[in-house]
């Protein structure tokens, strides 16, 4: 749903204006002055474009796959050599990636990218804009906050990481420690939090509000222990009691769940503190991406019919059963999240079938009839097996392969697109996160406020999730469990991992236990940029 998108007016007019300030190593020029524009409020929403274009740009594609391609929650094997891509999804998966890794490169320059537009932006419209000028302040304050959720990322990331938030500063800025960045996120976000709205909904869909801020700082503090070896439980606590108390913010109906993830979300989801906005067309102006590819990348290519796409999809990525195995509440509409089992058309009862030959089914078919056509019903396994060559990953390139595999379509497939972009908006932060984080933090010691327990908080948001009978006990396993079921394919599962000590478990084929995985290694490309940087370590 893009007509909420209120700074997409002038993207074209913004994004060439900043385009000649991309290069670090330009100084500032524009004609952006206080006499022509921005002179109000929505001129200055509209102004503060390119860095909100700039986080869309890779958080659904590279960044997810950092997130949760290195996790229990997805893999991305190679079929007949389909998608092997110089192993960069195997060695995600096995936890042996190099500082020569693909999508470490990427995520690290587009986080980097995030932040020196933003740096840009605040730079441009502090000096030229009047203080007066309705709106500049809160303006400013959004894209502080901008900076800091990409900061946030990259720490979360890469740990030690170089701090510059002065556009037009050309020194090397070496690397510092991770508790370090911690800091001055939280202090990012403190002195921004005075000028943020406190609106939600259509009046600042797509832009950081005061509770974009608080639930960042939930999220901060929830793993404190792990950033910065100190726990800052109660924290995590009173920064969720700021959203809460708002009463801006519910938790979305058993109903209208799935809803939430559709090509039509927007502004009308209760449960959306913080989401980015996705809409095909914006990927082709100039300087932007839309990267939006969830079905392109999850549904099965036998079912264009079926979600009547004008694309064909790959589906090359599934979950896997170490996953799944949290989806076993018959009763939880969570579950609808998933495509499982013998497949059916739209309406659920005729059977989808595809058509090929025995050998074209079964590669490894030997009889002379292999040539024979072959109709059968589509069944998705749960397992996924390297039955080709486990050295490169490899499923094979037939009928079973492609079937290996849950695939997930909870960003629902969008039939309307002409390309294979999707409408579907991600949230990042939820209201449900805000229920489960503080009633996590509670579990590990955080002081518990306005009469709510961990067991009752969790039974909160499950009364909108299931019809099975609240729970009666509740413990850490059963908070990570319910994390499982609530933001799969949402970023976090990797963050949650750590957090609940599982990163160095054992799942799929991957056995490496190495603790100094936690966080990625700085890439090769960095170091050229700038020299003073050290290399994270193990790596």
């Amino acid at each position: 749903m893009k007509k909420h998108l209120s700074y997409g007016t002038l993207l074209v007019l913004i994004t060439y204006l900043f385009s000649a300030c991309h290069d670090v190593n330009v100084p500032i020029t524009t004609s952006l002055t206080p006499d022509i524009f921005p002179q109000n409020t929505s001129q200055f929403i509209q102004a503060s474009g390119p860095p909100y274009a700039a986080l869309r740009g890779n958080f659904s594609l590279d960044y997810w796959f950092m997130q949760s391609l290195s996790t229990d929650e997805a893999i991305l094997p190679a079929r007949g050599g389909n998608w092997y891509d110089n192993q960069g999804y195997r060695m995600l998966h096995y936890h042996d990636w190099t500082k020569d890794h693909g999508t470490t490169n990427s995520t690290w320059n587009w986080l980097s990218l995030v932040i020196g537009t933003t740096n840009q932006a605040m730079s441009i419209l502090s000096t030229t804009v009047p203080a007066s000028t309705p709106g500049k302040a809160m303006n400013l304050a959004e894209l502080r906050m901008v900076r800091a959720l990409s900061y946030f990322m990259m720490m979360d990331l890469y740990g030690n990481v170089p701090l510059d938030t002065t556009y037009g500063d050309f020194s090397a800025h070496p690397n510092v420690p991770r508790a370090q960045v911690f800091k001055f996120i939280e202090s990012e976000v403190k002195a921004a939090l005075p000028n943020l709205s406190r609106a939600s909904g259509q009046a600042i869909y797509g832009r950081a509000n005061k509770f974009t801020g608080f639930a960042l700082l939930a999220k901060m503090y929830l793993n404190s222990e792990y950033y910065t070896g100190t726990q800052r439980y109660s924290d995590a606590v009173v920064a969720c009691d700021s959203v809460i108390n708002s009463g801006l913010y519910a938790i979305e109906p058993r109903s209208t769940y799935l809803q939430m993830f559709y090509p039509n979300n927007g502004p009308q989801m209760k449960e959306f503190i913080f989401a980015i906005p996705y809409d095909p067309a914006a990927g082709a102006l100039p300087g932007t991406n839309s990267n939006m590819y969830h079905a392109r990348y999850d549904v099965p290519r036998s079912h264009t019919k079926r979600f009547n796409l004008p694309f064909t999809p790959s589906a090359p990525r599934s979950t896997l059963p170490e996953f799944y195995v949290n989806f076993k509440d018959p009763n939880d509409i969570r579950n609808n999240q998933w495509l499982t089992g013998p497949q059916f058309l739209a309406d659920g009862v005729t059977p989808l079938t595809v058509t090929t030959t025995k050998k074209g089914y079964d590669q490894t078919y030997a009889g002379s009839d292999g040539g024979t056509a072959f109709t059968y019903q589509v069944n998705l396994t749960p397992n996924v097996v390297l039955r080709q060559d486990e050295a490169t990953y490899d499923c094979g390139n037939d009928e079973i392969a492609w079937n290996m595999g849950y695939r997930n379509v909870k960003f629902y497939p969008d039939a309307s697109s002409t390309s294979r972009n999707q409408n579907n908006d991600v949230p990042l932060f939820r209201y449900s996160d805000i229920i489960l984080m503080k009633a996590e933090a509670i579990l590990r010691g955080g002081a518990a406020t306005q009469g709510q327990t961990a067991l009752s908080l969790m039974n909160q948001l499950r009364a909108n999730r299931t019809t099975s009978p609240a729970l009666t006990s509740v413990n850490l396993e059963d908070i990570y469990a319910e994390r499982c079921r609530e933001f799969a394919w949402e970023t976090w599962h990797r963050n949650d991992m750590i957090r609940f000590g599982k990163f160095e478990g054992k799942w799929g084929f991957k056995t490496d236990a190495s603790a100094y995985r936690r966080i990625f290694p700085i890439p090769t490309g960095a170091f050229t940029v700038n020299p003073a940087l050290t290399q994270n370590p193990g790596y």
